[in-house]
């Protein structure tokens, strides 16, 4: 019997353990936005030299619902919709995009997957306005007149297309409006002081408006969201790439068998009191 408790005691911890390792925050977690908002307006206010045009970065409902969209097609590419700006926004004229995967899962965390765009900043060199290497990631970080971001994290558990192969992925995406990264245009201007170019407030080296930073919430999806066959891979589901049923297993099965496990251990210890064994 003391075996037996032992066992029950031993499936808590992995029922637990398992709980808490799946878990990646949704586009409605106050913390999330916050740490994506904050770790963009962070790199936009220290862009060097200063920027006398940087707008204030907030939160767009759409474009993070965009985002996880295009995040649950598990694929390390940018979103082949973006040219049809109504199929990804309700009502921006142009919308930008970053992406970033990991693995293990424990590799995320916002501040370190955006981290990896801004330093990107060492291969950009501002007068000439070009890239010794990879640095669009980083433009569009600190692209001046990009106000708005949203964005989204999905746990590919079949793997990322053109990522891991099929180990289990992180695919974290973030979109972008207006869209950065203009060809011959430089992501902000350095003439005069901080927000000199800009109207309203400025805050840390940023310009701030109550109307243009206001958030807005919309009754609206793509059409390419999950569910939808993508015209790239007719007999592909994306869906089944994250399985809404590993998540009812997580979110439901597993609490229930953690209940019944603490039942069943208490039911032992109240008819078999002797069975527990202290050292």
């Amino acid at each position: 019997m003391g075996r037996m408790v032992e066992t029950l005691l031993w499936v808590w911890i992995v029922l637990g353990s398992e709980v808490c390792s799946v878990s990646l925050p949704g586009i409605t977690d106050a913390k999330f936005i916050n740490d994506c908002v904050s770790e963009h307006n962070r790199a936009r206010s220290s862009v060097n030299p200063p920027a006398s045009d940087m707008l204030y970065m907030t939160w767009d409902e759409g474009l993070a619902i965009t985002a996880r969209a295009w995040a649950r097609h598990c694929r390390f590419e940018h979103n082949i919709y973006l040219d049809d700006v109504r199929r990804v926004h309700p009502t921006f004229n142009s919308v930008g995009e970053n992406l970033w995967i990991g693995s293990p899962q424990s590799s995320f965390t916002v501040k370190g997957a955006i981290q990896s765009w801004v330093k990107e900043k060492v291969d950009y060199n501002y007068n000439r306005n070009a890239c010794t290497n990879k640095c669009g990631h980083y433009t569009q970080v600190v692209w001046a007149s990009s106000y708005k971001v949203g964005c989204a994290v999905q746990l590919c558990q079949n793997g990322v297309i053109g990522g891991f192969g099929n180990r289990e992925t992180v695919n974290f995406v973030c979109n972008y409006a207006v869209g950065g990264n203009v060809i011959g245009m430089r992501p902000y201007e350095s003439q005069g002081t901080a927000c000199s170019r800009c109207e309203g407030t400025c805050l840390d080296s940023l310009c701030r408006s109550q109307e243009r930073d206001s958030p807005k919430s919309y009754t609206w999806a793509p059409d390419w969201a999950p569910g939808w066959a993508p015209d790239w891979a007719p007999d592909w589901d994306p869906v089944q790439t994250y399985s809404d049923s590993n998540y009812v297993n997580i979110l439901v099965v597993r609490p229930i068998a953690l209940i019944l496990t603490f039942i069943a251990a208490y039911a032992v210890h109240h008819f078999y009191p002797d069975t527990f064994c202290y050292e």
